[in-house]
């Protein structure tokens, strides 16, 4: 029953991706770095400013069949705003006005792809004084770089967590 309460094990329908790296930042922002001189999207957290944000950012690893070339990375910034605020167990809308800011970028041996949004829900389960941990459910946006008329979609279904640096 506890292990249950503390959400480790996975649960039916959930994506089977492999979290990578999460960090968890008081006082930040997320910056949106583009190049399109590149097709490249970055995501990363800016700590400089004194009026900031708890944000999550994490990447997870996906590996879908024992074939080469079909892995992707999907790398996802959630600004939480103030995260001691926020209710536990209470899944807050992704994406939408009056919800919690959210920004994807997908790395694969594919069509080069722009983040378009992100839509679905975020839910803490605990907070710490050094990690915090919940559930995503998401559906994360893209269109091609070089045609706005092709898009493809990602599902992120899992646990997340940041730990503070």
């Amino acid at each position: 029953m506890g292990l249950g309460a503390c959400d480790i094990l996975p649960r039916p329908g959930d994506t089977r991706g492999d979290q990578e790296w999460g960090e968890w930042d008081v006082h930040g922002r997320v910056v949106v770095d583009t190049d399109p001189r590149y097709t490249v999207v970055r995501l990363r957290v800016d700590t400089t400013g004194v009026e900031g944000h708890d944000v999550v950012l994490a990447r997870f690893g996906f590996d879908p069949s024992d074939g080469e070339g079909d892995e992707y990375s999907l790398t996802i910034a959630l600004d939480i705003g103030d995260a001691r605020s926020r209710a536990a167990n209470h899944p807050y809308a992704l994406g939408e006005r009056d919800s919690l800011p959210a920004f994807a970028t997908v790395t694969c041996l594919c069509r080069p792809l722009r983040p378009d949004s992100v839509r679905g829900t975020y839910t803490i389960h605990t907070r710490g004084l050094r990690q915090i941990a919940g559930r995503i459910d998401a559906t994360l946006y893209f269109t091609a770089w070089n045609d706005p008329h092709r898009h493809a979609t990602y599902q992120l279904r899992q646990r997340i967590h940041g730990v503070r640096p």
